[in-house]
């Protein structure tokens, strides 16, 4: 009977050692909050930095590049342009749906086994209309899901999305847009629901909840007021808070308040003479303490930089991520991995407040606690709901027949009549089948020409490109040729 004793004993001494050892933040029990503060006075500040820093890419050759962790990877794709002001990536359609899961796992393997204190990446993807990754199904673009006025078939199309995002091993998506296109020379017109608030907002808390509700952060942008004067992209916005609040700020707030988008981004432009990226007023007293958002705000692609080579309100990138950060922003965007050195200068210098670095980080680690990813860093295909590739497409056709206005048929002219001899088509989009923007390469495309050959084949069908579709080349001033003044001292300019 004492050798069962002392056994017992034994076991729940050594139970109450280990249970002991274990940190809190690794607790799965534990309080969210106890877990961020944990974790949190356990991390240097370059570990700090790099969980508010997102790029493009994967690990590449040198892993250990990392080691100190990252917020998170878009996967398969990369840089486009070049320098840190780049915004552009290339989404390239990469590897299918099951690759690209094993591919964000062995990665994710690498942070969670590799890394000093195993904080795990959040991997994250565009999907506006459709995951923009092979196999993954295109539904129709935002602004024709907008014309159906229905938000439960926005609501499935956003579900089949989500699906199939997480089924990728994908957390986190950069969609939807709920700017108001109040301008339809904005070149950013189709990523929108249209003009109006009240659509928008039904639309976008319709797509974020779909997503939130199935373990997918949502990233509603950009905010705010992505577009000025001319429809000009990123321009700066001088409107007044009457107009913002009844108009344009209307749909991010229902996103956030309604659906609980767990994360916002910010727009290129500036707002009353302060970069959206860096501006206390829209990020900390509108968004956190008026509306009460507790997730964390990351910049658009190159954005952050965009104080200094844009709108000139600081000296450097280094003081663009320190004026940022203190301003409200959590997470700083960038399209390559050396832009790091760019930005981390007053990270790891002490010369920002501490506690500033804190709240930023503290933001991000709570969202990927949140997803579980401390408990589940490994995604499975059977996270998610059953589905089928031909379910996933019936939807987005009766989306897309949902979405079609007609304004006029002359002579009943449609549907066309299968007894027709002789059609002309005219224009390029006739012949290339074009999904929109934000899309993926999508599956079985039939473009209007070979769906005309197939439902009418007797019919003789005559084609001409018409204008055409030109893409023009700009050659732009080199910037050795550009200086400026200051302090009575000629200054070289860069870009870069």
């Amino acid at each position: 009977m004492k050798y069962v004793l002392s056994f017992l004993l034994h076991f729940c001494l050594l139970h109450v050692v280990c249970a002991q050892d274990t940190p809190v933040y690794k607790k799965s029990n534990a309080p969210v909050n106890d877990r961020v503060k944990d974790l949190l006075q356990r991390m240097t500040p370059e570990e700090k930095f790099w969980q508010l820093f997102m790029i493009p890419g994967d690990l590449g050759k040198d892993s250990t590049q990392y080691k100190n962790g990252l917020f998170g990877f878009q996967v398969n794709t990369v840089q486009q342009q070049h320098g840190a002001a780049a915004q552009l990536l290339s989404y390239a359609a990469g590897q299918t749906g099951k690759q690209t899961l094993e591919k964000i796992n062995s990665i994710q393997k690498y942070f969670v086994e590799q890394t000093r204190l195993g904080i795990p990446i959040i991997a994250f993807d565009e999907a506006l209309h459709g995951l923009v990754r092979s196999e993954a199904t295109a539904f129709p673009q935002a602004i024709a899901l907008a014309a159906t006025w229905d938000t439960t078939m926005m609501n499935s199309v956003a579900a089949a999305i989500a699906n199939e995002t997480r089924a990728r091993g994908i957390r986190h998506i950069l969609s939807p847009v709920v700017n108001l296109a109040t301008d339809v020379r904005w070149g950013r017109t189709e990523e929108t629901y249209g003009e109006d608030p009240f659509l928008t907002s039904a639309m976008g808390v319709a797509f974020v909840k779909a997503f939130e509700q199935r373990g997918v952060a949502t990233n509603p942008k950009h905010f705010a007021v992505n577009h000025g004067e001319g429809g000009r992209d990123s321009y700066p916005i001088h409107y007044n808070e009457r107009l913002l609040e009844e108009t344009y700020l209307v749909p991010f707030k229902a996103v956030i308040q309604k659906a609980g988008a767990r994360s916002i981004m910010t727009a290129y432009n500036s707002l009353d003479g302060s970069p959206c990226s860096a501006n206390d007023w829209l990020l900390n007293k509108k968004l956190r303490k008026d509306w009460g958002f507790k997730g964390f705000v990351l910049s658009d692609a190159g954005a952050t930089g965009g104080a200094n080579v844009l709108h000139f309100t600081a000296a450097d990138y280094a003081e663009a991520g320190k004026k940022s950060v203190e301003n409200g922003l959590d997470v700083i965007f960038q399209t390559a991995y050396e832009h790091h050195t760019l930005f981390d200068k007053y990270f790891l210098d002490k010369s920002m407040d501490p506690a500033v670095i804190d709240s930023a980080v503290g933001r991000v680690l709570r969202a990927k606690f949140e997803l579980g990813l401390f408990e589940k860093p490994y995604a499975s295909a059977s996270d998610v709901e059953t589905w089928s590739r031909e379910q996933h497409r019936s939807i987005s056709k009766e989306a897309a027949i949902r979405s079609m206005v007609l304004l006029k048929n002359e002579k009943q002219i449609l549907p066309l009549n299968k007894s027709i001899k002789k059609i002309a088509l005219i224009g390029v989009d006739a012949v290339e089948g074009r999904l929109g923007g934000y899309s993926g390469p999508g599956n079985d495309i039939i473009s209007i020409r070979k769906g005309i050959q197939e439902k009418i084949p007797n019919s003789t069908i005559t084609y001409a490109p018409g204008p055409g579709r030109e893409h023009k080349t700009w050659t732009f001033v080199e910037s050795k040729f550009l200086s400026t003044i200051q302090d009575g001292k000629k200054k070289e300019w860069s870009l870069w």
